[in-house]
């Protein structure tokens, strides 16, 4: 095989592709990268088995053929060669010599045979979405996964489609996020978990334009994601979503809207005197007065208010600050409502139409101050 391409082009695709690499197999021939040129394209791939990812990129093929050549030392040798065109020549013994203007290395590769390609998966059900869309979706929901497998159910991410919406849903035990968004068309209900390393993956290597679209394609096992020249496949995690309807209740005693800049600012402020682990809460005081927060730790204690408009009953609520922040933090709204019943009952942060809910649950003052 022999082919030549510009530095950026390969670059770009090796490190798409990079992304479906594991860190540790006992399969080496996963640790590596296939470049397939035999079908007058030049086809990157890498796949873990649980997801793989393929893209397509511009070249001349001087002569067809297939090498797997190792991902990190490919990725590294491309990312400092010259910014120029690059050519890639292999023998019969997959000796791979790499060459850029003066510089050549030349790295041992293996044989395609044994390299895992992306399994065929039926393209019958899909959904059209703008990548802009889907990677704020992702972005704006996926802090709230569990990074503890023992649920796996909780490490992915729920898409429901109801006709021509899209509703994402992640969850860690001690928190949901619900994004929603309506899409153009109309389609058949469905129900699917996806792996939030899928969903983390494919929203760094998505451009995100506006006005560019992909397609998803669901089947009972597997997501596809095609976008640009691109295909991501991953399977999907088996089980049944908890339900959050009945977690949903409409009903409040206290509503307050605040500057969710402020909001934001004051709580990152308040975190300065908590330590990495450190389970101390923060403490919201609403009154008529305005909204109260204050912390007490080992390293201090801070007290500010901010000024609010309020709704209903006084109340005194404590959260983890972490779990307000990563909320406020994706929430582009200037100002934002927070609906809460009592102490020990949720917190809803969401707009009117409902395009986004954070539901927070609260943390006993009574086992943290002795109240």
């Amino acid at each position: 095989m022999k082919l030549v391409c510009s530095k950026s082009n390969l670059l770009n695709g090796v490190q798409i592709v990079s992304r479906a690499v594991p860190n540790k197999t006992t399969m080496s021939i996963l640790e590596c990268i296939l470049i397939d040129a035999s079908n007058g394209i030049i086809t990157l791939t890498a796949n873990d088995m649980d997801m793989g990812i393929e893209t397509v990129i511009e070249g001349d093929i001087v002569e067809s053929g297939v090498i797997a050549l190792d991902a990190k030392i490919f990725l590294e040798i491309v990312r400092k060669l010259p910014d120029s065109f690059i050519t890639i020549d292999t023998d019969a013994s997959y000796k791979t010599l790499i060459t850029c203007e003066k510089a050549k290395f030349t790295i041992v590769g293996k044989s395609g045979e044994d390299f895992s390609y992306l399994p065929m998966v039926e393209k019958e059900e899909s959904i059209v979405i703008s990548q802009f869309s889907l990677k704020e979706m992702v972005r704006q929901t996926i802090f709230s996964i569990s990074d503890n497998d023992n649920n796996k159910l909780m490490t992915g991410e729920l898409f429901e489609i109801n006709g021509d919406e899209l509703k994402i849903v992640s969850s860690d035990g001690h928190r949901i996020s619900i994004r929603k968004i309506a899409l153009r068309e109309i389609y058949e209900h469905r129900k699917v978990i996806v792996p939030g390393k899928t969903l983390n993956e494919v929203s760094k290597i998505l451009p995100g334009g506006a006005d560019s679209d992909l397609t998803v394609y669901f089947t009972d096992k597997h997501i596809v994601f095609e976008f640009d020249n691109t295909v991501v496949v991953s399977r999907l995690i088996e089980g049944e979503y908890f339900s959050i309807d009945r977690m949903l209740s409409g009903d409040y005693e206290t509503k307050v809207r605040v500057n969710k800049k402020e909001l934001l600012n004051c709580i990152d402020r308040a975190t300065l005197l908590t330590r990495e682990g450190d389970r101390k809460p923060i403490v919201i005081n609403i009154s008529d007065e305005g909204m109260e927060l204050k912390i007490d730790s080992a390293l201090g204690s801070m007290k500010e208010e901010i000024d609010i408009e309020k709704q209903g009953r006084d109340l005194m609520i404590g959260f983890n600050p972490k779990f307000l922040i990563d909320a406020l933090r994706v929430i582009d709204d200037e100002e934002v409502d927070l609906y809460m019943v009592n102490p020990k009952a949720p917190c809803f942060i969401k707009n009117e139409e409902e395009s986004y809910i954070y539901l927070i649950l609260p943390v006993s003052l009574v086992a943290n101050y002795g109240r």
